[in-house]
């Protein structure tokens, strides 16, 4: 009963994965009794028989160095469980956390960060032996827990367009609105703009961007509806203001 691949192990098109024996499913496809991996893909094993083929592309491969934003979704004795939308899971311990020292004994982990909250972290470690294969980091001058803003989901292979050559993308929402645009590297991006009421504008141009990542001339489409979304915020507050005088 040949399983020839183990748990998030990444595979090759062409790949042998397993017998007719196991469950196998995802992106595969079968000679005889074997499956193969059509694609570049993660092995997701699941009990004693079932195997997944997961595809890579799109999906958020982890890098020690990147910014990311995550979820906390666990607490445990000594730290958190982030979701940083990635197959691999994610640990930020104590000591990462925070730079004052905390006396495990005496402090509960949910008063500094509770279930749900959401953290911009750097990735420091990436180790496939651990259970949590990745650590993360909040002891950075801008990064900690997020508040406020709007938080937007994109492909992560989408992320180096959003961002634009040397930060051309998001700086355009400085410059024009005064809106800072974070993206993690894990395809999530923060938006938080001087008046609030521009963060879905951005967050549907940001979405537009990921869609039409592909064409040319994106970057000076985006400042042309930027620009011309300002225009008409600058001409109904004139009008506004024509109107009560």
């Amino acid at each position: 009963m040949p399983l020839y691949v183990n748990d998030k192990q990444i595979v090759l098109p062409g790949d042998a994965i397993a017998t007719k024996d196991y469950n196998v499913s995802g992106s595969i496809y079968w000679d005889g009794d074997v499956a193969y991996s059509a694609v570049v893909g993660l092995i997701n094993i699941r009990g004693e028989r079932d195997v997944e083929v997961i595809p890579l592309s799109g999906i958020y491969k982890p890098r020690v160095g990147d910014i990311v934003i995550g979820y906390v979704i666990d607490i445990g004795l000594t730290g958190w469980v982030i979701d940083i939308k990635s197959p691999y899971s994610a640990y930020l311990p104590i000591q990462e956390a925070t730079l004052k020292p905390v006396d495990l004994m005496t402090v509960d982990l949910k008063s500094l960060l509770g279930i749900g909250d959401i953290v911009l972290a750097r990735i420091i470690d990436f180790n496939l032996t651990k259970d949590y294969p990745v650590t993360l980091t909040l002891k950075e001058a801008r990064l900690g827990r997020i508040e406020g803003g709007t938080l937007v989901e994109i492909d992560a292979s989408k992320v180096a367009r959003v961002i634009g050559r040397r930060g051309s993308m998001v700086s355009i929402f400085s410059e024009e609105l005064g809106c800072d645009v974070t993206v993690g590297q894990n395809g999530r991006v923060w938006i938080r703009c001087r008046d609030p009421g521009d963060e879905s504008f951005v967050a549907r141009v940001i979405k537009l961007i990921e869609s039409e990542s592909h064409t040319s001339g994106l970057t000076d489409r985006v400042r042309s509806i930027v620009t011309q979304y300002k225009a008409r915020k600058v001409s109904i507050k004139s009008q506004s203001l024509t109107t009560a005088s």
